[in-house]
């Protein structure tokens, strides 16, 4: 290349994308000047480049245009192929600019959220959702907000970015059955961007709906690619009914039949949505336990801790259900390796504040030690708990009318009555320095099953005056739930009240035959009747169809009560309930009722952030003092 001679001309191209190219030309190159070339051959054009004597050989292109094009993260991003997500992305963020502006958006924004709330935004929220106001638009804009452990930058900006929820439930973005109600959305606002979340809303509300469409948003966003659903079992139909209505596009299944089913539904099957019941995933433990804790039963039985399940995101229903920091079930809710915790429960406290303490275990382990001082739970749990009741967001939901009926024993029921409790107290004060909280406990039992029915004749004074409500109930062809402690009197119920069509719901009903029990009630207009227990009834169960309610005998906890009564007193029900708490006078009945009643306020208390007492329940104190007895430890202090 130094002479004047004819050459090879090396012209060279790097792209990261393919190897180097070498071509021969045959042209003839002068006496270079400088580094610099200049290559002319005929009417061949040439241009000045610079050849650098180092690898890798670069060739500048000259000038550069900068153009520079933004696109905002769309949130969610639609599951449907071609530009049609970015089209309905523009869209939206075209009529959230108009909606700015106060002009018309062309009725993308639903009727049902256009014109004042009317009050329904909660107003203890502190300051977790937002909730925008736009000129000339009376309407709120609710939007997801992350909560203040939220430190990575692209989490901040993927909420701030997006349009808000009532943008995103509308539209092609995701199909609904209807809209959900504004507090809903405050609810879904709250849970989306929270990896820990306590979802404390009344009985009735609508936290299965809110879940679940929260969790729709961040599968459709990309933000989670699994979850998995803990509820009890008799409301695992109830689950998979919801899911087909709110997520018909998440494809969900039910963990069940042997173990070699299950080991292929948690190990192998790669649905994105698993269903389980508390019961279940008990008896699945060794599927999460660490390679070294997989018991010799449980590799028998086909299980091995070889990649264990992962999600990345649980939510735990009824999440009372791990209130006992100890019990087996808590302990395997807790070893779930997972990314997100999700809680809901209409009762995070039953009993007293370890409850709530227990429920954090799971939803932010570590947070709260065991034994922090009650006064400071609600500074420690305020930015992961959601709670409202109807009285603050449903103006249109029905009154709830609460009566106590108070009833006289009949003469056969009083002289039983008054034998029982006379005998137990001489019995109970003959045990002196052995006498614990359980003998006390038998004794109650007794008595108020007495209050119920004679156990000798059968009389009851609480039938007499059931069976009066209940005429008048069935000849306005009305619905009624009655509920009691115990199944006996359930079954005995549904003999002397054959004249209503009754149907009993409890734990003796098997699970394949409940949801037709509960079909029947809602469509055949001569049942006019449901007997339930507590224990299977009170929680998770849609009745808003009937609007009596009868609590035939009263539960040790108000509670579970409330959460009884709001089976029918809940989002759907169109007439006042009326709710009647049969009480026995001057019985054990009676005592137990002023003592609940002192009591009932404490819950709110606690979740209001106020100083509550230790115990929501019952103490051993009140229980011994129902019959006028001291427990033995206060005798010893004594």
């Amino acid at each position: 290349m130094a002479s004047a001679r004819r050459g090879r001309n090396l012209l060279v191209r790097a792209d990261a994308r393919f190897p180097i190219e070498v071509t021969d030309l045959p042209v003839k190159l002068p006496e270079p000047r400088s580094e610099a070339v200049r290559c002319s051959v005929g009417s061949i054009g040439g241009r000045t480049v610079r050849l650098l004597r180092e690898v890798p050989w670069v060739r500048s292109l000259g000038k550069l245009g900068l153009e520079v094009r933004v696109e905002a993260w769309r949130f969610p991003t639609p599951m449907v192929g071609g530009t049609r997500g970015l089209t309905a992305s523009a869209r939206l963020g075209e009529e959230a600019t108009a909606s700015a502006r106060g002009e018309d958006t062309g009725g993308l924004t639903p009727p049902a959220l256009r014109g004042d709330t009317g009050g329904l935004t909660a107003p203890a929220l502190r300051g977790e959702i937002g909730v925008m106001t736009l000129p000339g638009r009376r309407k709120n804009r609710v939007r997801a907000v992350p909560p203040p452990e939220t430190a990575t930058l692209r989490e901040r900006l993927l909420y701030l970015l997006q349009p808000p929820l009532e943008n995103l439930l509308v539209g092609r973005q995701l199909d609904l059955p209807f809209q959900p109600y504004p507090y809903q959305l405050e609810g879904i606002a709250f849970l989306m961007p929270r990896y820990s979340a306590l979802l404390a809303d009344e009985m009735g509300l609508g936290k299965t709906v809110q879940a679940i469409l929260a969790m729709r948003l961040l599968f459709h966003g990309g933000l989670i690619r699994n979850a998995l659903i803990v509820c009890p079992k008799p409301l695992v139909p109830n689950w998979v009914r919801e899911l087909r209505t709110w997520a018909a596009d998440l494809p969900h299944e039910v963990i069940g039949g042997d173990a070699e089913a299950r080991r292929i539904a948690w190990r192998v099957s790669n649905c994105p949505v698993k269903l389980v019941n508390y019961e279940l995933l008990t008896r699945d433990a060794a599927f999460f336990a660490p390679a070294d804790g997989v018991d010799e039963e449980a590799k028998g039985a086909g299980i091995s801790s070889e990649n264990p399940p992962r999600f990345d995101l649980v939510i735990l229903d009824e999440a009372q259900r791990i209130k006992n920091r100890d019990s087996r079930t808590a302990q395997v809710v807790r070893s779930i390796p997972r990314e997100r915790s999700w809680a809901l429960t209409g009762t995070p406290i039953e009993n007293r504040p370890d409850d709530l303490i227990s429920l954090f275990a799971y939803v932010k382990p570590g947070h709260i030690p065991p034994e922090t001082p009650t006064k400071r739970l609600p500074s420690l749990t305020s930015d992961y708990i959601l709670r409202r009741i109807k009285e603050d967001v449903l103006d249109d939901l029905p009154p709830k009318i609460i009566r106590d009926t108070f009833v006289e024993l009949t003469p056969a029921q009083r002289q039983s009555y008054q034998l029982a409790e006379s005998e137990g107290v001489v019995r109970l004060n003959a045990l002196g320095e052995t006498i614990t909280v359980q003998h006390v406990f038998e004794l109650i039992l007794r008595l108020k099953q007495i209050c119920n029915f004679d156990p000798v004749t059968g009389q009851s004074g609480k039938l007499e005056a059931l069976l009066a409500d209940l005429a008048e109930v069935a000849d306005s062809g009305r619905k009624a739930i009655v509920f009691s402690q115990w199944i006996e009197p359930l079954e005995i119920l549904a003999r002397e009240l054959a004249e209503f069509g009754p149907l009993v719901y409890h734990g003796r009903v098997p699970p394949r035959e409940r949801e037709t029990v509960l079909k029947a009630f809602r469509e055949d207009s001569r049942k006019h009747v449901l007997l339930m227990s507590y224990g299977t009834g009170s929680v998770g169960l849609n009745l808003q169809f009937a609007n009596y309610v009868f609590l035939f005998d009263r539960w040790w906890n108000p509670a579970v009560e409330d959460q009884a009564i709001n089976r029918a007193h809940r989002i759907g029900q169109r007439d006042p309930v009326f709710v009647t708490r049969f009480v026995v006078q001057n019985t054990i009945e009676g005592r137990i009722c002023e003592v609940l009643d002192r009591k009932r306020q404490l819950f709110s208390e606690l979740i209001g952030q106020n100083d509550a007492p230790a115990s929501l329940g019952m103490s051993e104190e009140e229980i011994f003092g129902l019959f006028g007895l001291t427990p033995q430890r206060q005798r010893k202090a004594a």
